[in-house]
């Protein structure tokens, strides 16, 4: 019995994301289903790292699938279907934050930073009650430090840092040359030493 349940539902799941492009151009709306699966958790990722706040972030992501699926007869194949998302979520989040008025104080607790590339410093062991302080302190520091750098300095080092994307995926996302994502991470970097030098 589980066998043949698994034979029905593995055909779909087993297709590339063109040929479920594909299929949803043909008219087969569950196929788009499909791909909203496969994405939505890393699409409110990105939302949410840029955007710091839970709900916005799901409105972000909600919006960059309706607007992907709208514009998927526009959609060019010299990218994946995974970037070209990306790329909209992340222009999506940065007008919300435009367009935003207020700030709203969140924590970062299911996000992981990668402060160990960002600050050669954060390399501290686990263990004690005063070093989890320090970490949770550090970590603090690190988000803050994060909030205050320039809209793209920061998206390019979440892309980088928490989403792990490669310098030509996020060249792809942002719509920019790879050396300007370099540029941007450089100096992204060295503002985040200088503004946590003191963190020792």
């Amino acid at each position: 019995m589980g066998a043949a349940r698994k034979i029905v539902n593995n055909p779909l799941d087993q297709l590339e994301d063109r040929e479920l492009i594909d299929r949803v151009m043909d008219g087969d709306q569950a196929s788009y289903g499909l791909l909203v699966q496969r994405y939505q958790s890393k699409i409110f990722a990105v939302a949410y790292g840029v955007l710091r706040h839970r709900e916005d972030a799901r409105e972000v992501a909600q919006e960059a699938f309706i607007k992907a699926y709208r514009n998927l007869p526009s959609f060019r194949r010299d990218s994946s279907f995974y970037t070209w998302i990306y790329r909209i979520t992340v222009n999506l989040a940065i007008d919300f934050q435009r367009k935003a008025h207020r700030k709203r104080e969140t924590t970062f607790e299911d996000v992981k930073l990668g402060p160990d590339e960002i600050n050669s410093t954060a390399g501290r062991p686990t263990g004690s009650p005063g070093k989890k302080l320090e970490e949770k302190q550090l970590g603090e520091a690190i988000r803050g430090a994060i909030e205050q750098l320039p809209a793209d300095q920061r998206t390019a080092i979440i892309l980088r840092e928490v989403q792990g994307l490669s310098y030509k995926e996020i060249a792809e996302t942002m719509g920019c040359a790879e050396g300007t994502v370099m540029s941007r991470l450089y100096y992204a970097r060295k503002k985040l030493q200088e503004m946590l030098a003191h963190v020792r």
